[in-house]
């Protein structure tokens, strides 16, 4: 072989050398196919079990251990969102009934996209990007737009942990901040704050001392200083955990994942032994029948699935990327979802006894407050004393004896009983009340804890581990695609994007931040995360092909999945997500998108809708997070934007192939790829394609060695497998 020829420079040289699969053949002495590496196909012996395993040996970062990844996965799905969202929706939807919803969608479309997404994942070696390229390209905006809503998602979810850093610094003190009215003093005369008295301690200092909140989205207020600093600490936090990609974050995840567990293990000990916390849990469990006929009943519980096992964002997709190509990723996906599912009930269980505590304490407080206004009624005559039971003893008075004599009252004075301003002092009122689960109604919870400093801090730490472990995945869901597509260097990337997202984020801890955050969570991200996940199905099942698919996940995992799948992603996944989504549209045609405003001269919240500029940007966000989608079909439909299938090379270090990608001309492309039809396209989930050497007859004309002469069996440059 001349001693200037490239092979000979990758024999004898540590540097990249890339070249044409028409170059490297040409003008080559014949090599002893035998004793090569590059002979795939040919020879079964020892030699070419290590040619493969040479060939599959590269590069990409891979998970130390099967638990790291585990523990990734578990990290990145469940998060604030199983803490704060689950149990809101479950005790605004009917209890017990929204379960019903919920696992059913679960379970038709819940599990089998989650399976789907770790398949591609796994199979393919890229992120989204890279993933939905090779299965259709010209679905490849897919990708991009996943990229986009993890992005929107990230901005404000950070927002988010930022708060949580607030709560868990200020719980370092004893009694808690939260706990009572802040008072007013002007000389020797001590006036509680009015904002304070119209509401509760609680509520006070969440919109006014965290949030700082004006009374609507048109009014700025400027930024508040403090949630700025907690914004700033929290994409630090954030960057740290990511810069080396899962090398670092796949430490942090060994505490991330599993501290919330033993916290909430904690709480569900305490609260269980908390007085009312029955009551609380059995409210829970009690369904509520009319609500499982309600279509916006299963639209929420659609969302919280999408949001809950992270489907459409990217980020399950790049981690099951560095995964080994034989893991058993349909084990993960059962397992990953039942500890989601598991979480959201346990974490459910926990907040409803902790409520039922406080609803009680609350009912007693109730009680107290209208017997005194009773008394009163009684010593001046406006109601008379034979309205009184005579078992009923006001120095203890239950509430039950209250409900009693609250009824008769009620009866008797029925033309005036308005003008008393007695209230019913009802358990189940005080349960249904849940406004802002995490930062009001639990926190008013634990300030009547025993040691409550020590359960605050507790709590607050657990959402911020749990929302570190959603940002990292949601992160690895913006980073992994871009960095596998553009080989941008990763530190430096990861680190631009960390910087970015705190400027843009900005917006969120304006006074009027909450409104954006609400715009973000609720619209922004909702519609187009749906949109993605109905494509993503729809490029798998429907033109890659449910059974293509299926024999390619049998030969990966080395059994069949069960038919189940089949049937799911062919059929009852896209059409009952096309429902949802038409129900979505249909929902925001309706009933125009608004917010819940706080009102500082009301003391209470009032629900507003967008003004005129906000729709506009809200409409904005929803068709910049799904433009790249027909964007990339439109350009490669009519062949303005390559989708790779003519680029075609090798790249050679220290004796291995390697991907590189370089430009053949048109007919290279027939003459040197191996396949039964020379226009076939690269298969998304590719297999070996074999090269034939000089003097070899066309692969259209050979039946018995599709080998060619020297059994020389090339990878695809430009398709993952040519990395396995």
């Amino acid at each position: 072989m001349p001693k200037n020829s490239k092979v000979t420079q990758r024999e004898h040289s540590s540097e990249h050398v890339t070249e044409s699969v028409a170059d490297l053949l040409a003008l080559e002495e014949p090599v002893d196919y035998k004793q090569s590496i590059l002979n795939m196909a040919g020879e079964t012996g020892g030699k070419q079990k290590a040619a493969d395993e040479e060939l599959g040996a590269e590069d990409r970062p891979a998970w130390n251990s099967k638990l790291q990844y585990i523990l990734a996965q578990i990290g990145f799905s469940v998060g604030l969102g199983n803490i704060w969202r689950f149990p809101y929706l479950c005790q605004k939807n009917g209890g017990g009934a929204y379960l019903v919803p919920y696992l059913v969608l679960l379970i038709i479309i819940g599990i089998p996209l989650f399976f789907l997404e770790l398949a591609v994942g796994q199979r393919i070696r890229r992120g989204s990007i890279g993933v939905w390229h090779y299965v259709c390209p010209r679905l490849g905006g897919i990708g991009f737009s996943s990229c986009i809503v993890c992005l929107f998602v990230g901005l404000y979810y950070n927002v988010i942990i930022g708060w949580s850093i607030f709560y868990f610094f200020k719980s370092f003190q004893y009694p808690l901040p939260w706990s009572e009215c802040p008072v007013i003093r002007n000389g020797t005369v001590a006036v509680v704050e009015a904002e304070c008295e119209k509401s509760s301690a609680t509520t006070y200092f969440w919109y006014r001392e965290a949030l700082d909140i004006s009374n609507s989205i048109s009014e700025s207020g400027g930024l508040n200083w403090k949630m700025t600093l907690c914004l700033l600490v929290a994409w630090s936090i954030v960057g740290m955990a990511v810069v080396k990609g899962i090398q670092s974050s796949g430490k942090v995840m060994y505490f991330s994942s599993l501290f919330p567990y033993v916290v909430l293990a904690c709480f569900l000990v305490r609260g269980l032994l908390l007085r009312g916390a029955v009551d609380g849990i059995l409210h829970m469990f009690t369904p509520k029948l009319d609500k499982m006929l309600d279509p916006q009943v299963w639209r929420e519980a659609a969302t919280q699935v999408f949001f809950a096992l992270g489907l459409g964002f990217g980020g399950v997709i790049a981690f099951s990327s560095y995964n080994k190509p034989d893991n058993n990723c349909h084990f993960d996906a059962a397992l990953v979802s039942f500890i989601n599912f598991f979480t959201s009930v346990l974490a459910t269980l926990v907040v409803f006894a902790v409520l039922g505590f406080k609803a009680n304490i609350m009912n007693e407080k109730c009680v107290v407050e209208n017997a005194e206004k009773i008394l009163g009624y009684l010593h001046t005559n406006v109601l008379s004393r034979d309205l009184i039971p005579p078992h009923v003893n006001f120095s203890h008075l239950t509430a039950k004896d209250y409900t009693e004599m609250y009824k008769v009252i009620r009866a008797v004075k029925e033309d005036h009983f308005a003008s008393l301003g007695l209230d019913p002092c009802l358990l189940e009122d005080e349960l249904d009340k849940g406004t802002g689960l995490a930062f009001i109604a639990f926190t008013e919870a634990m300030t009547h804890f025993p040691a409550s400093p020590f359960w605050s801090v507790m709590f607050f730490l657990m959402l911020i581990n749990l929302g570190l472990g959603s940002m990292i995945g949601t992160m690895a869901g913006i980073t992994t695609p871009i960095i596998d597509t553009f080989k941008v260097p990763k530190e430096m990337f990861t680190v631009g994007c960390c910087v970015f997202a705190f400027f843009v984020g900005l917006l969120f801890v304006q006074r009027s931040g909450n409104y954006f955050v609400t715009m973000f969570d609720d619209y922004s991200a909702t519609l187009p995360l749906t949109v993605i996940v109905i494509l993503e199905n729809i490029a798998v099942a429907w033109i890659y092909g449910t059974k293509k698919f299926m024999q390619e996940l049998t030969e990966m995992l080395g059994f069949r999945p069960y038919r189940f799948y089949f049937y799911m992603w062919k059929f009852v996944s896209p059409l009952c997500m096309a429902v949802l989504t038409t129900a979505s549209i249909i929902q925001l045609g309706v009933t125009p998108p608004g917010y819940s405003a706080w009102i500082k001269e009301e003391a209470a919240e009032r629900y507003l809708y967008f003004p005129t500029w906000a729709m506009a940007l809200l409409i904005t966000l929803i068709v910049v997070a799904t433009l790249p989608i027909p964007v990339v079909f439109i350009l490669r439909h009519f062949h303005l934007l390559s989708d790779g299938s003519n680029t075609l090379s090798v790249s050679y270090k220290k004796g291995r192939m390697m991907k590189d990608i370089s430009n053949l001309e048109e007919n290279d492309e027939t003459r040197f790829i191996l396949s039964k039809v020379p226009s076939e396209a690269p298969s998304p989930m590719p297999t070996h394609r074999s090269y034939l050497g000089p003097g070899s007859t066309s692969p259209l004309e050979t039946g018995g060695n599709p080998n060619g002469r020297y059994g020389s069996s090339y990878l695809l440059a430009g398709t993952p497998e040519s990395e396995l």
